[in-house]
């Protein structure tokens, strides 16, 4: 249907559309004896929230062959993500009308400072917003005017962003899976109403006078290393936090760090110890499960709590009411 080519990075992105994966790896055989590096199934409005469009962009005709059109239009895409406290929660804490008006405050100047630095809206999911940019300047600049916009209704929501970039198909399955993930795990590390730049996004930023990043109290960022041992240890947490046998020797085995190391980066990274970090994933994975049909007890147990009383005690502790409150808050 259409493509994108990066020489910077040595990538291209082609949207086909085939009746299934083989028939995809048959063409491209016949056409030039490669096969494709990943194959995702994906959806075209997706595509375009993304990337724009699905079909050629104008471009330019060579005049010696009028059939052969160029044009430059890279995959490699800026995505913020945006994530608020628990709808639920926040009409607990703050009531349901003064919860209903702040969320859709911060929806509507989002939704105004994504458009007016030309971004696109991908999604609007819960309290998750994801949008996509072409410039890094203008990514930094949309979630500048939110926090400025928002002030302290930024904190009163909970409200954390981050900027990451990448290509659209990496490890995951899902267009830009890997990007959105990470953008996810930075989130967890900001402060309310602050931004949490990528080690790429501070790389590739171009200071146009406008916004400093350096300032601790808006922006916030990580080194590579460092941003690496993140993704680790919340990759880690996220395929093992079901299991309730999981432990800090386990923890330990599969970050490949001693005890005293775990502890130091946890806490260096997102303020948490190990322990508190892995209550903390199973109880915000807690609230996503509490969201469908399933029980307390099957939450509980599915989360990787070894009993449904202890998840309640921890659960009341941390969001200040227990799971049947939550639950039927929800109805």
């Amino acid at each position: 249907m259409t493509y994108w080519v990066d020489e910077e990075r040595g990538s291209a992105f082609c949207l086909i559309d085939a009746p299934d994966i083989e028939a995809v790896k048959q063409m491209h055989d016949k056409a030039h004896g490669l096969i494709p590096h990943d194959i995702v199934q994906v959806n075209s409005t997706v595509v375009e929230a993304f990337l724009g469009r699905i079909e050629d962009p104008v471009g330019y005709y060579d005049s010696d062959n009028p059939d052969l059109k160029f044009f430059n239009d890279p995959a490699f895409r800026i995505i913020l993500v945006a994530q608020t406290k628990d709808s639920t929660l926040l009409r607990n804490a703050l009531g349901k009308k003064k919860a209903k008006r702040l969320l859709a405050l911060y929806h509507e100047i989002i939704r105004d400072e994504v458009n007016v630095n030309q971004g696109r809206e991908v999604e609007l999911k819960g309290e998750r917003f994801i949008a996509s940019f072409v410039s890094v300047t203008q990514a930094v600049a949309c979630t500048a005017g939110v926090q400025k916009r928002l002030h302290v209704a930024g904190e009163l929501i909970n409200l954390r962003m981050a900027i990451n970039a990448g290509m659209p198909v990496s490890k995951d399955k899902s267009i830009f899976g890997d990007v959105i993930r990470m953008a996810q795990y930075l989130c967890r590390t900001g402060a309310p109403n602050q931004t949490v730049l990528a080690s790429i996004i501070r790389e590739l930023y171009k200071d146009d006078g406008q916004h400093n990043i350096s300032d601790k109290a808006t922006f916030k960022s990580f080194s590579p290393i460092n941003e690496n041992v993140l993704q680790l240890v919340l990759d880690v947490l996220r395929d093992n936090h079901a299991n309730q046998q999981f432990g800090m020797q386990d923890f330990c085995k599969k970050t490949g760090m001693s005890k005293s190391k775990l502890y130091r980066k946890c806490t260096e990274l997102t303020g948490m110890s190990p322990n508190e970090l892995l209550r903390e994933h199973r109880l915000l994975r807690s609230l996503e499960l509490l969201k469908t049909d399933r029980n307390i007890t099957q939450t509980a147990f599915d989360c990787g709590f070894g009993s449904p009383s202890y998840f309640t005690k921890c659960f009341q502790e941390r969001f200040g009411l227990q799971p049947l409150a939550y639950q039927k808050e929800l109805a």
